[in-house]
């Protein structure tokens, strides 16, 4: 247990706050590797005595923790290492998560909630270059990577595209795949990424509650004539994703700097 509790102590006469000592040397045993994700902490009480701290110092330290997402603390149950947030370059690159996923070896899957001609949102008919009130394509999918919940996402096609995936079972295949073997392909666009939290009905498709935190991928993209290919939005669960840019310094400026992680 001791190794668990961290082999460093926590040093009251140093100048830096116990309850930041403490989640230093927890956060140290989860990345040396000392504790693995899904290991279940030491108690409060247990940390209390290891440390000889009162409990609002762990308190305050596992608070910190979880806040980083290192952590998950469920009530009754107790405190684990939460489980190592995946890499995604998909926010920076004209790619789908099927693509992203399938690179590494994972498998992705869809539950497709919705796929349907509707009339246009004024925002969506901009995006796709519609008029108000537009005929498009809606298509929401939960998707699953490796058979666990991964994202929420809402895709929005115009009509001439919406007709070539009509017969196609989306629920594995692929949405940008479909398109390219049907001469079809996006080569320019803008995407950003935003913190949200997680509305009742996202958090329970999502598994993992409400009010939880979220990536928020939104998108458009086009083909090399300028016409609109699609225009998303999609939830990507805070504790399994994190969105990796790749900076060049003398790049110039421009649509980079609307991908921000808010």
């Amino acid at each position: 247990m001791t190794d668990r509790g961290g082999t460093q102590k926590v040093d009251r006469h140093s100048s830096r706050p116990m309850y930041d000592q403490l989640q230093r040397v927890l956060l140290r045993s989860i990345e040396d590797g000392t504790l693995q994700p899904g290991d279940m902490l030491p108690s409060e009480y247990q940390l209390c005595r290891l440390h000889d701290v009162s409990r609002t110092v762990v308190r305050q330290a596992l608070g910190l923790l979880e806040h980083e997402g290192m952590i998950v603390r469920t009530k009754g149950k107790g405190t684990y290492v939460a489980p190592r947030k995946t890499s995604e370059t998909l926010a920076g690159r004209l790619s789908g998560l099927h693509e992203e996923v399938t690179a590494r070896g994972g498998v992705v899957t869809s539950d497709v909630l919705r796929h349907e001609f509707v009339p246009a949102p004024a925002q969506v008919a901009h995006h796709l270059g519609l008029t108000a009130e537009g005929e498009v394509v809606a298509l929401e999918r939960l998707r699953y990577v490796d058979d666990e919940p991964w994202s929420l996402s809402l895709t929005w096609l115009p009509p001439r595209l919406g007709e070539l995936i009509d017969d196609v079972d989306l629920s594995t295949a692929s949405l940008y795949q479909t398109l390219d073997a049907q001469g079809v392909r996006a080569v320019h666009g803008e995407r950003s990424v935003e913190a949200a939290i997680t509305d009742e009905r996202e958090g329970k498709l999502l598994g993992i509650g409400t009010g939880r935190p979220v990536l928020r991928l939104t998108s458009s993209s086009y083909d090399a004539d300028g016409r609109a290919v699609e225009h998303f939005t999609a939830l990507h669960r805070g504790d399994r994703s994190r969105f990796v840019f790749a900076l060049h310094r003398n790049a110039p400026p421009g649509r980079l700097q609307h991908l921000d992680l808010g």
